[in-house]
């Protein structure tokens, strides 16, 4: 596997979150829970991304505005859950509020996978598209798995 197969795995998931959080409605059981499971799985892959992706690309002159950019959406979205964990899921705002978190995650997942990777893959040896992955991969477990912050502005 290589570190675009391992991230596309999360994006998956986000995206199937994010558009199940879309059909539920109020104070509901299904989206507490659905709530809850995405920001752990966004807090872990942009942590583990971060570390393991753009870390690497900020390396080559070639990769660096685009990983900087990408790291800058990660932090949109976490003002954005932190906006959404002031909120009450029963009010009227919440779901519009929620549509915003929605598409920026749909957005920034589409950047990454039709011109980061791209980019990445011009700039990152085959040895180290595994190796990333390898890292990638114990990094989001760590995260996803241990106890950690839902967003970066949570302790």
């Amino acid at each position: 596997m290589n570190i675009f197969e391992a991230l596309r795995l999360s994006h998956d998931t986000q995206r199937a979150l994010a558009t199940q959080i879309l059909q539920t409605q109020g104070d509901s059981p299904d989206r507490n829970r659905l709530y809850r499971e995405l920001k752990h799985e966004l807090a872990a892959h942009a942590a583990a991304e971060e570390r393991c992706f753009y870390t690497p690309l900020i390396g080559f002159d070639e990769s660096i505005a685009q990983a900087r950019h990408g790291m800058a959406e990660h932090h949109e979205m976490d003002e954005l859950v932190d906006e959404l964990n002031k909120m009450e899921f029963s009010s009227p705002g919440w779901l519009a509020h929620f549509k915003k978190l929605h598409h920026k995650v749909y957005h920034h997942l589409e950047d990454e996978e039709h011109a980061i990777f791209q980019l990445a893959g011009k700039v990152l040896s085959e040895a180290q598209k595994q190796s990333l992955a390898k890292d990638y991969e114990t990094e989001f477990a760590t995260f996803r798995l241990g106890a950690m912050p839902l967003s970066s502005a949570e302790s």
